[in-house]
């Protein structure tokens, strides 16, 4: 089976991922995927997603409440950055939904102009313009099928890129990556495909079938970060039962709702994926954000060995990253 590598940010080191149930789904998305079609749609649909994640994450029983510490040590959790006493945390719901804090653990840079990451994950940076380097049309989506609204399509045409992919192990509270006011909120019905690299690339644009939820935000208002107008959109994936909007203004404290209006600051918890792993995408308007030189420099690496270069011939090294931490700037 092709390996999957990725970049570590903090290191600069290649390292491979460990894709869980990797067998399965690779099984799924080629044989099942293509001789059995109604078995793997309703493997996908929001009833089947949702009773995975019941079975997998909702059960305490006794002797799985005992194994949470060796699971959370295996998948590299840290149990101590979490709000809530490790003793409490007695189910896999509980891990993967837990709380941080993420005020001391995932220190945000102070620059007004400044986009950050939504989330702890694994990014790839990109463009709709046919003349960029990093031009990904119809690769993992296309702008029309993600969007629908002809409004935002216009908008957001030729504009750029990045992808975030969760994987298991990540905290699952998403935080908005700019300052701005949400001018339009909408959720999009769809399929629960796996993020699983095999999966995504196995299925045509997969992040335009699977439901998602748009967030678009304003960011020339005052107190905002001044690189024009910013499309989030939360995808779920295979077990993700719900998208659960929660943004507060300080830690965790009185979540609401997130609609038209509402000032989201950067760096907050806007959102929560419940539970599993997912993606985020955040599209900008054409020539307002220069990306990080290190991420740049990251996804052209021609030495690790990634399940999207090897799909599409050329480089698409993702880098782990961390919420909160800088991911582009203003263009001056």
């Amino acid at each position: 089976m092709f390996k999957h590598q990725y970049i570590d940010r903090k290191t600069s080191q290649i390292k491979t991922e460990t894709l869980i149930q990797d067998q399965t789904i690779q099984f799924l998305y080629t044989h099942v995927r293509e001789h059995a079609p109604t078995i793997f749609n309703a493997l996908i649909s929001s009833q089947m997603s949702s009773a995975l994640g019941f079975i997998n994450y909702d059960f305490s029983l006794p002797m799985l409440s005992r194994n949470i510490l060796s699971t959370a040590n295996a998948m590299g959790i840290d149990l101590e950055e979490c709000v809530d006493s490790p003793e409490t945390i007695n189910t896999l719901r509980k891990l993967f939904e837990r709380k941080i804090r993420y005020w001391e653990t995932r220190p945000m840079p102070s620059q007004k102009d400044m986009v950050v990451s939504p989330s702890d994950s694994r990014i790839l940076i990109g463009s709709f313009k046919d003349t960029s380097i990093f031009f990904i049309k119809e690769k993992f989506f296309n702008i029309e099928d993600l969007l629908e609204k002809r409004t935002w399509i216009d908008t957001f045409n030729k504009g750029d890129v990045a992808i975030f992919r969760l994987t298991p192990d990540k905290y699952h509270y998403n935080h908005s990556p700019v300052s701005g006011n949400v001018i339009d909120i909408y959720t999009i019905d769809g399929y629960y495909h796996s993020c699983n690299p095999g999966a995504v690339t196995a299925v045509e644009t997969p992040y335009c079938k699977n439901k998602r939820v748009v967030t678009i935000i304003d960011t020339d208002v005052t107190d905002g970060t001044e690189i024009g107008k910013v499309a989030m959109v939360e995808v779920v994936a295979l077990m993700i039962g719900q998208i659960a909007q929660c943004y507060s203004d300080t830690q965790y404290n009185d979540p609401q709702d997130v609609q038209k209006g509402l000032f989201l600051q950067k760096g907050q918890p806007k959102s929560l994926y419940r539970p599993g792993s997912s993606t985020n995408v955040l599209i900008f308007e054409p020539d307002r954000i220069t990306f990080n030189d290190d991420l740049v420099k990251n996804q052209k690496n021609v030495t690790a060995s990634s399940r999207f270069s090897q799909k599409w011939e050329i480089p698409l090294v993702e880098t782990d990253l961390l919420v909160r931490s800088q991911i582009a700037s203003k263009t001056e």
